[in-house]
């Protein structure tokens, strides 16, 4: 069986046997430089299709359009080995790396907004295939876009059965069902903070959900995209713990985090945007009367340390401690599985994925 190698530094010189690198593009075949194709409002089309087995190794697009959320309107799809529901559907900025249609220059390891202002989108996640593979971008704006695009992938004579199908799952809770006072200003009032922070949350029913799956497979990172809309006295957006249940064991869950910016690998109410392979803040829209106003963006990536599950997982986090905040949440979760994966939740229309206009606070 061909295996898919590793690209670290270490295996790079590694010669394979029977590996054909191949790529499909948008290139002018007239030899031309119209290097383009055209999705017209409400079009869908295939951008790469194969058969037999391989392994998508790399994705780069960028798009022209005239409407200011299409990254929030446009959406890429994914399947895999002639499944009929797609292992991938989401919106295609938030595939990307950042929600709130917003796009901006941004590095991880598996994910880049490039130069310039983001508008070069990358994707490194290897995405194994062994008899088929479908992608599709669907055009839900009211314009016309141009699509510009590189698939890099290689093709193999078999694949060993080891490699679970690449997923992505997009969710948004609009607003999140808090509890707290907005009217009581959590950091001067030491009563009602000490009432926030003695109410126990023992169960995950009022979190937010990241990703919830069945089958065998691993969890590889997600971005959290927190809209902090709702002006009050509770300006910051953490303190909720990630909850993570594996093979559908009870509370306690497998995974017991201490805080929203803990899990995503920050510390002390952050306000700086900040990049690195597997962790990161890529929007802070806070201003100084509020730090945390507005959109927020943040990812964390389980690449040296993926999350296994041989039955099931459920990744979830609180909106504020014990779930008290009121906010927009959005979020897109990334892993790998055996088909077949749990249907996923009914994708939004346009009009409920579109983000939160700016306020000016």
């Amino acid at each position: 069986m061909m295996q898919i190698g590793n690209s670290s530094l270490t295996n790079i010189a590694r010669l394979r046997e029977g590996v054909s690198r191949e790529r499909v593009s948008s290139w002018d075949k007239t030899g031309g430089n119209q290097d383009y194709w055209v999705l017209n409002p409400g079009e869908t089309q295939t951008i790469f299709e194969k058969t037999g087995a391989g392994c998508i190794k790399h994705i780069w697009i960028t798009l022209g359009c005239s409407e200011i959320h299409y990254a929030r309107k446009i959406v890429l799809l994914a399947w895999w080995d002639g499944e009929n529901d797609p292992s991938i559907a989401c919106p295609i900025g938030d595939f990307f790396g950042i929600g709130h249609a917003i796009i901006k220059n941004f590095w991880s390891m598996p994910l880049q907004m490039s130069p310039e202002n983001g508008k070069g989108f990358n994707c490194w996640f290897p995405m194994p295939f062994c008899e088929q593979v479908k992608i599709s971008i669907m055009n839900e704006t009211q314009s016309e876009v141009t699509l510009f695009f590189y698939v890099d992938y290689e093709s193999y004579p078999s694949l060993d059965g080891g490699f679970g199908r690449f997923h992505t799952q997009w969710r948004r809770q609009n607003p999140t069902p808090g509890w707290g006072d907005d009217n009581r200003h959590f950091w001067i009032d030491k009563q009602y903070r000490d009432d926030i922070y003695g109410t126990s949350n023992l169960t995950a029913g009022k979190n937010y959900v990241i990703l919830d799956a069945e089958g065998k497979g691993q969890y590889v990172g997600c971005h959290l995209d927190v809209d902090c809309f709702k002006l009050g006295k509770n300006r910051w957006w953490g303190e909720g713990d990630d909850m993570i249940f594996i093979d559908g064991l009870a509370f306690p869950p497998r995974l017991h985090g201490t805080g929203s910016e803990d899990y995503f690998n920050m510390a002390y109410c952050p306000t700086q945007e900040y990049c690195s392979p597997y962790h990161g803040i890529t929007v802070n829209s806070g201003n100084t009367e509020w730090a945390w106003a507005g959109k927020n963006s943040v990812y964390r990536f389980h690449i040296e340390d993926p999350i296994y599950f041989e039955k099931s997982i459920l990744v979830t986090i609180e909106h504020g401690h014990a779930n008290n905040l009121t906010n927009d949440y959005s979020s897109t979760a990334y892993w790998y599985q055996c088909e077949p994966h749990k249907p996923f939740p009914e994708l939004l229309p346009v009009s409920l994925r579109l983000p939160r206009e700016y306020i000016h606070f």
